[in-house]
C-alpha cells in the first residue's frame, strides 16, 4: 500500500488528513479550490461537478463529469481530477491565465450571473466538449443548425441535465454550449485522452477508527466481505453519498468495488448480454448503443448525466429500493443476477431477488457481479416514468413493457412495475390478461383495468394511490396507442 493521493489539476495531493467519509467536494475546498460549490449535497444541482479521467469508450481515456459532493475522496485514490480552476491555461511570468474555450463562450454569451452554478456548468460542459464522438452536423436539422437538444456542433444538451441555474436562465448557457468548437491538437486535455487512465490501485485508508478499502481483485474483495460482515459496499456512491451528507452516515468499514475488473465487463453472447455490475450507466448506454431498446429508453430518464456517470446497475439493484428505475425495466427483460461469494457464484432471476422492502436474497458476503439480459429483446418495448419533472426526478410510478406480438396476437407479455409495492414487481395478472389475445383496444381496455389493481399503491407526497392506479392503466393504453400502427404494418 502507498499513501493515498489524488492528482488534482496535474499536482499529486495527499488525501490525509481527511476522514474516509470526506467527499471530494470538501477535500477540494479545504485545499483552496473553492470553484467547486455545494448547492444541494444530493447530486441534483451540479454546482460541485468536476472532471475525472476514466476508461474511455471510443478512446483510452474519457473526461467524465461527476458530482464531487457524493464521491468520497478516498474513492479517487490514484486517479486524476480536473476542477474548473484547472481548465484554464496558467500564464507564464505573471501573465493572466488563458481561458478554456468553454469558459470563453460562457463569458462571451452571458452564461453567468451570480456565478455560483457556473463552475459546475463549466465542468459538465467540458466533459461533453471532450467527448470523442462529438462532431458537427453535416445536415442541419433546423434553421439554427440543430434540434432543441443537440447543437450544430454535436453538443448533447443532456450533458447539462444535472446542472441547475437559478438566476441566469438557460438560454445563454445553451448558446454557449452550442457555440464551442472542437478541441485543438495542442489542447493538453484532448491529448490526454490518447493515453490510458490511471490503473486501479489497492487502497487501505484509515483515519479515526474508520477505514476505506479497495482490493485489487474480486476474490480478495469477497474474502474481505466474509471476514467483515459489517462492511458497506459502494460503487458510484450516488446513493451512499446522500446518506453521508444528509443523514450524517458514518461507517467503520467501506469497501469500494467500482474498479474491480471482474465487475466491469460487458459481453454479448448468442442468447444473452452480460453487463458488469460496476459499469456506469453511461458506459453501458454507449457500449450497447441501442442493442436493447428498452434499456435505451431507460437511460435518458434515469436521473441526470452526472448521476449516470457514476451510478451502476449493481448499486441500483443492491439498495433494493422499490422506486429504483432499473428494476422495472430489468424485470420486463426477464433479467437474472449473477451473485458471487468467496465459494462461487449462483444465478438468481430478478423476479425472485426481492423479498421485502429494501430486502433481497443476497447475503452480506455476496456481491452482484453481473446482470444477464436474454436475447433477442422483445420487439415492442417502452419505459414510462411518471414523475413531476421530466429529468432528474424520482418516479411516482415506473412501468416497463416488453411484448412479443405476432399476427396481431400478443404471444408474450412481460411488465415490470416500480413505485406501487414494497418491492419492484412483475404485473403477472396483467400479463395473463394480454397473452394469447388480440392486440386490440378491447383487450387493452380489459388488461388496463387489471393493471390498475396490480400492487398496493400508497399515498405519499409524490402521488396518491388513486393517481398511481390510474397511471398504471393509462400507461398500457398509451403503449397501445403508440404501437398499434407499427404492429399492424
Amino acid at each position: 500500500m502507498t499513501e493515498a493521493r489524488i492528482t488534482v489539476n496535474g499536482k499529486e495531493t495527499p488525501i490525509s488528513p481527511a476522514a474516509p467519509h470526506t467527499t471530494v467536494l470538501d477535500f477540494l475546498r479545504e485545499r483552496g479550490l473553492t470553484g467547486t460549490k455545494e448547492g444541494c449535497a444530493e447530486g441534483e444541482c451540479g454546482a460541485c461537478s468536476v472532471l475525472v479521467a476514466r476508461p474511455g469508450v471510443n478512446k483510452p481515456t474519457d473526461w467524465v463529469a461527476v458530482n464531487a459532493c457524493l464521491v468520497p475522496a478516498a474513492a479517487l485514490d490514484g486517479q486524476e481530477v480536473i476542477t474548473s480552476e484547472g481548465l484554464a491555461t496558467v500564464g507564464a511570468d505573471g501573465t493572466p491565465p488563458t481561458l478554456h474555450p468553454v469558459q470563453e463562450e460562457m463569458a462571451a454569451r452571458g452564461g453567468s450571473q451570480c456565478g455560483y452554478c457556473t463552475p459546475g456548468f463549466i465542468c459538465s460542459m467540458a466533459s461533453e466538449y471532450y467527448r470523442p464522438d462529438r462532431c458537427a452536423h453535416t445536415e442541419p436539422e433546423s434553421a439554427d443548425g440543430g434540434d432543441h437538444e443537440h447543437g450544430p456542433n454535436g453538443f448533447d444538451l443532456h450533458a447539462l441535465s444535472g446542472n441547475l441555474c437559478r438566476c441566469t436562465g438557460y438560454r445563454p448557457i445553451r448558446d454557449a454550449a452550442f457555440a464551442v468548437g472542437q478541441p485543438t491538437d495542442e489542447d493538453p486535455l484532448a491529448r490526454r485522452r490518447e493515453q490510458a487512465p490511471p490503473a486501479p490501485v489497492a487502497t487501505e485508508y484509515t483515519q479515526d477508527d474508520s477505514t476505506f478499502l479497495r482490493k485489487e481483485t474480486l476474490a480478495e474483495t469477497l474474502r474481505l466481505l466474509r471476514e467483515r460482515p459489517d462492511a458497506v459496499v459502494v460503487a458510484g456512491s450516488t446513493d451512499y453519498g446522500v446518506e453521508v451528507n444528509i443523514r450524517s452516515r458514518r461507517d467503520g468499514c467501506v469497501v469500494a468495488v467500482d474498479r474491480l475488473p471482474e465487475l466491469r465487463e460487458l459481453r454479448v453472447e448468442s442468447d444473452h448480454i452480460e453487463i458488469g455490475a460496476a459499469l456506469t450507466l453511461t458506459e453501458i448506454e454507449r457500449r450497447l448503443d441501442g442493442q436493447v431498446p428498452l434499456l435505451a429508453e431507460l437511460f435518458p430518464q434515469f436521473a441526470s448525466r452526472l448521476i449516470r456517470n457514476g451510478a451502476t446497475l449493481g448499486g441500483n439493484l443492491g439498495t433494493g429500493s422499490p422506486i429504483g428505475d432499473s428494476p422495472p425495466v430489468l424485470l420486463a427483460l426477464e433479467a437474472s443476477l449473477v451473485l458471487a461469494d468467496a465459494d462461487g457464484e449462483r444465478v438468481v432471476p430478478l423476479a425472485e431477488y426481492f423479498t421485502g422492502y429494501r430486502q433481497s436474497v443476497r447475503r452480506p458476503d455476496e456481491l452482484i457481479r453481473a446482470v444477464r439480459v436474454p436475447l433477442p429483446p422483445a420487439p415492442v418495448a417502452a419505459f414510462h416514468k411518471i414523475a413531476k419533472r421530466r429529468f432528474d426526478d424520482i418516479s411516482s410510478v415506473a412501468v416497463a413493457f416488453a411484448l412479443d406480438i405476432e399476427d396481431g396476437i400478443v404471444r408474450k407479455a412481460r411488465i415490470g412495475l416500480g413505485g406501487v409495492a414494497a418491492t419492484p414487481i412483475r404485473a403477472l395478472a396483467t400479463e395473463a390478461a394480454l397473452e394469447g389475445r388480440p392486440w386490440s383496444a378491447e383487450t387493452v381496455d380489459t388488461a388496463a383495468r387489471v393493471l390498475r389493481g396490480e400492487g398496493t399503491p400508497m399515498d405519499d407526497h409524490r402521488a396518491s394511490s388513486l393517481y398511481r392506479s390510474a397511471m398504471l392503466g393509462q400507461s398500457l393504453k398509451k403503449l397501445h396507442a403508440q404501437n398499434t400502427e407499427a404492429v399492424s404494418s
